[in-house]
């Protein structure tokens, strides 16, 4: 027992390694990550106590067992068995690719990230690129909101600026829980879309088993309280005006809905830009009659690298405003006919969306250019009038000075070259592309 024994001695380091290893992982690592995750408590703790609605404890699960908690779910498993007979394959495999979707969709939530610098760099972003102004905003409304309820923020979708833009102007009140499409499924992109509490979904599946899984995933969070924030018109609008709404997510959260457990709340909120980033690529798409953007790389890159470029050379101005209205709670436990009927509720929520939408000075000038106004002169007449007869929709005038708020517009619209100035009268270059900001506010009447 006491001999000595002769090892090689690359047999001897791979002992040691392998000692190491094991020693790490049954007792060092976990008690760093007992460490860290007691630290990671209190540091939430603390962050809740700031809040308007505390992180809760359903996003902290880690992600594993999420995804475990969803496969074993008995919906989920009886989707994994009929998709197996369905397709003929063997439940172990309908069970794999259950799994897959599973781990496309569960996010990894980081508070650390979320609030560390997530919400710093949309507050940068957002700023360094608009004017942001915080429109119609019931306060009173939304803090009689019961603490408990899950709430869910509901807006019309303009840009992918809409993601950073109400990440930055909610970043009191919660962290909040975005359905995000196939577009932001590139490394290293979704990583940190995934750290930011978002979740992918498949907007065209027809899967019946990949349906059943996200629909499981929206089901657990609404349940478990995650303040979420969605697009019911599914996509970005391609011509500028609010679409009509598509179900599939609102379908899912009030689906089996138990609101003696706990209030579901709807927040309409509504968002206008005086120039959206992405708007030559959604009126091409539009032509087209698809969803196919013609976005590359390349093209991003260059666009970024020449607004980097004026802004060293200090030529760079910010995109005009951006604006974000929120309106009153739609609260399911005091109207419970809208969680039995998904449509009714869509189409209220979109209504709201529609009469909450600012306002700004660039969609307005390119409306009343469109209907004819051929002067500086004429627009002065033409936003006052309609300033005038204008109810119950905020409109935001710069410096409460209209004839300003008419060269703030003009000027944008000049500087792109949508429009020209030849001896006094305006011409319109770019219809297709007025019209497009035009259409934002085309449900405003006066």
């Amino acid at each position: 027992m006491t001999a000595p024994v002769t090892l090689p001695l690359w047999f001897f380091v791979l002992i040691v390694l392998f000692a190491a290893v094991t020693f790490a992982s049954h007792f060092l690592f976990p008690s760093v990550r007992w460490f860290f995750r007691r630290r990671m408590q209190k540091a939430v703790d603390r962050l809740n106590e700031r809040l308007d609605r505390p992180i809760e404890p359903f996003r902290l699960l880690r992600r594993y067992d999420l995804i475990q908690r969803i496969l074993y779910d008995p919906e989920v498993t009886q989707a994994i068995v009929d998709h197996a007979k369905k397709e003929g394959i063997r439940e172990d495999v309908a069970f794999q690719r259950a799994q897959r979707y599973a781990k496309e969709i569960v996010p990894s939530f980081s508070a650390f990230a979320y609030f560390g610098w997530g919400v710093r760099l949309a507050r940068w972003l957002s700023n360094a690129l608009y004017r942001v102004r915080l429109a119609h905003h019931d306060e009173e409304a939304l803090s009689k909101v019961d603490r408990d309820a899950t709430v869910v923020f509901v807006m019309n979708h303009r840009s992918n600026m809409d993601y950073v833009l109400v990440t930055h102007l909610a970043a009191d009140r919660s962290a909040l829980s975005y359905a995000v499409g196939e577009w932001a499924q590139v490394w290293p992109l979704s990583g940190l879309i995934r750290m930011m509490g978002a979740y992918f979904i498949r907007r065209k599946s027809r899967n019946a088993l990949y349906r059943m899984v996200l629909r499981r995933y929206v089901q657990m969070s609404t349940a478990g309280g995650v303040t979420q924030a969605i697009f019911p018109e599914g996509g970005l609008s391609l011509n500028g005006a609010v679409q009509p709404p598509k179900m599939g997510l609102l379908t899912y959260m009030v689906d089996g809905l138990d609101l003696s457990e706990r209030d579901v709340v709807f927040v309409p909120v509504a968002l206008n830009y005086d120039r959206v980033l992405e708007d030559r690529v959604l009126i091409a798409a539009d032509k087209k009659g698809g969803r196919r953007f013609d976005a590359k790389i390349s093209h991003v890159a260059k666009a970024i690298i020449r607004q980097l470029w004026l802004r060293v050379t200090g030529r760079f101005h910010r995109f005009g405003y951006a604006a974000v209205s929120f309106g009153a709670p739609v609260s399911l436990r005091d109207a419970p006919e809208l969680a039995e009927d998904s449509e009714a509720l869509a189409e209220r929520l979109i209504a709201r969306i529609s009469a909450l939408i600012p306002v700004l000075p660039v969609p307005l000038i390119a409306r009343l250019l469109l209907n004819g106004a051929e002067t500086r002169a004429d627009l002065e007449i033409a936003f006052s009038e309609f300033a005038e007869k204008l109810q119950g929709v905020h409109m935001h005038v710069p410096r409460d000075n209209r004839d300003y708020a008419v060269e703030v517009g003009l000027r944008a619209l000049l500087e792109r070259g949508l429009i020209t100035e030849d001896n006094g009268k305006l011409r319109v270059v770019e219809t297709d592309v007025l019209q497009f900001y035009a259409n934002s506010i085309e449900q405003v009447q006066t």
